[in-house]
């Protein structure tokens, strides 16, 4: 029976991309989930999508041993932790029973291990080889450079237009018209009214905008342009992931960050539903930043913090990423779950809302810096409010089907060169 539910549940990732170990551990596949969702026309490319993780494993498998000629490394000096550093190596020590809990769980599921070794060729169960992932991750290199933040900054950008391209069916002779729809990119609410994912176009640019999706390009001024004139319009979910001051995301030039105190101006209680919204905030392990968040940002929102989720980063053998105690890179990061209330609810939720469960970890191999795990799909069965839910992600920086996504780079991760065209690859 055992070994019967564990194959059903392997049919069941292979579909969806999600994979519930037990009841408080799930590994997900961030590109099935996508792909299963959001795309019906184009798939989002494991080789691609993991580009980051195998570039660095492919250097590691290619470096020659020097073992025998390494150089003594001079014995540092033990490092006292200052008050706050040890408040957050607290709450780690409090994590560290579930997260090891959780990646010896994934350790015993070997027929999930033995499935997510072959992701780098594609999944590894369609015709996409692993030779064509590499030309996939050269030619990615050259080509995705073109930077909204910067397009976004320049007097030119309320001329900047994007041309969505449909295709429309004529049932009568069996053919297919195309049809372009031209609206601006900046500051205004552009949807994808189709059910099904389309390509567009700026700046001689292509893009991927999945069916039923929607995305408002801006800085953070007119954020609320986004806010509902009815509330009953509004949100039951907002997932945020904010770019926290970040001195590796500076270093690197990765993307734009700012200071804790504009977080504090987000509108989230005028887009939260009339029946409520839950809010997911991703955090990382900084201590001075979850003290910010519980005393200063969440009551200022009006949200109150109910669970914590835990994203766990392992690498394609199962292994983690770096190790668990390692103080400034520790593989996991933290989805800070609350809800906040509508206009003219009282403070308590209704009787019939799933209440959220406590010690959830959710286990991934990491895509490119920054990219989160599309965790929507597991956040469903929480929700106040109307089915189908209204969901939004602030500081997004790709599409979801259904969603609207608001930031001033939301297509950043929709560029053509990170999918491959479905038909062409079906078996």
């Amino acid at each position: 029976m055992a070994e019967y539910e564990k194959s059903k549940e392997m049919i069941n990732f292979l579909e969806s991309g999600v994979y519930r170990i037990d009841s408080n551990f799930t590994f997900m596949d961030p590109v099935r989930v996508l792909n299963s969702s959001d795309y019906t026309q184009f798939r989002v490319s494991h080789s691609v999508y993991y580009n980051r993780f195998f570039e660095c494993e492919d250097k590691e498998k290619s470096r020659v041993s020097t073992s025998s000629r390494k150089r003594k490394r001079k014995e540092r000096k033990p490092y006292t932790l200052n008050e706050r550093e040890r408040s957050a190596d607290q709450r780690h020590q409090e994590a560290k029973p579930l997260l090891l809990k959780a990646h010896e769980v994934l350790l015993g599921a070997k027929d999930l291990l033995h499935c997510i070794s072959n992701l780098k060729c594609d999944g590894g169960n369609d015709d996409t080889s692993c030779s064509n992932g590499s030309r996939e991750l050269s030619s990615i290199e050259d080509e995705k450079k073109q930077s909204f933040v910067e397009l976004g900054s320049v007097w030119q950008a309320p001329l900047y237009d994007i041309s969505i391209n449909y295709r429309v069916d004529n049932k009568t002779t069996g053919s297919s018209l195309g049809l372009s729809r031209v609206v601006p990119a900046f500051n205004n609410l552009v949807i994808n009214e189709s059910c099904d994912d389309v390509e567009a176009e700026i700046l001689n640019k292509r893009y991927v905008l999945p069916g039923d999706s929607c995305f408002y390009m801006s800085d953070l001024k007119q954020i609320h342009d986004l806010i509902p004139a009815d509330t009953d319009n509004g949100f039951n979910l907002i997932v945020i992931d904010p770019p926290w001051e970040n001195g590796s995301a500076r270093q690197k030039s990765l993307y734009p960050t700012l200071p804790n105190r504009y977080f504090l101006s987000l509108p989230i209680k005028q887009l939260t539903h009339t029946k409520g919204a839950l809010v997911a905030l991703w955090v990382t392990n900084k201590e001075k930043l979850r003290t910010f968040v519980e005393k200063e940002l969440f009551p200022l929102w009006g949200v109150s913090c109910l669970a914590i989720f835990y994203w766990l980063k392992v690498k394609a053998d199962g292994s983690l990423i770096n190790e668990l105690d390692l103080f400034h890179h520790r593989p996991y990061e933290c989805l800070l779950l609350g809800y906040c209330h509508g206009e003219g609810m009282n403070t308590e939720l209704p009787a019939t809302l799933n209440p959220l469960k406590e010690n959830q970890v959710i286990i991934s191999i990491p895509g490119e810096y920054s990219r989160k795990p599309p965790v929507g799909k597991l956040l469903m069965d929480y929700l106040p409010g109307p089915k189908p839910a209204r969901c939004i992600e602030l500081f997004a920086r790709e599409l979801f089907s259904g969603w609207t996504s608001w930031g001033n780079e939301p297509l950043h991760f929709q560029e053509l060169s990170y999918f491959v065209n479905k038909n062409a690859n079906d078996g």
